[in-house]
């Protein structure tokens, strides 16, 4: 099974959303100046930013995960997350990577349906 890496801002909602998942995770820094490096097979979860175009909307810090060459060619898959809100630019950053890195974009979370997959999975 791949291992899931994901990037969270500072609101953490998608940190809540993996913690909820209790699966194991690697998280991209906050930071720009920390930098990780996976040694196997990964999905990534990432939300996406920016006003509506390509421009912006994967976050910095995930562009120079992936920009180290060793992590990009780990990738297998993307999943996106945000607000169908946001309209056309609902999850463009699964679009983004994907078309970039060559992997499958297996799924856009809207924030509901984040809350709903993570009560799915907890066990209570």
């Amino acid at each position: 099974m791949s291992q899931l890496v994901y990037f969270s801002s500072s609101s953490e909602n998608t940190q809540r959303f993996i913690e909820r998942l209790g699966l194991p995770a690697v998280r991209i820094p906050l930071n720009e100046r920390e930098r990780i490096q996976v040694d196997e097979p990964y999905i990534l979860i990432v939300p996406s930013y920016g006003g509506g175009g390509t421009a912006g909307a994967v976050p910095r810090q995930v562009i120079r995960f992936l920009n180290d060459e060793h992590n990009r060619a780990l990738l297998r898959g993307v999943i996106a997350s945000g607000n169908r809100n946001f309209g056309e630019a609902y999850g463009r950053a699964g679009d983004v990577i994907a078309r970039k890195c060559g992997v499958p974009w297996l799924y856009r979370l809207n924030s509901w349906v984040r809350k709903a997959i993570s009560k799915t999975f907890v066990k209570e």
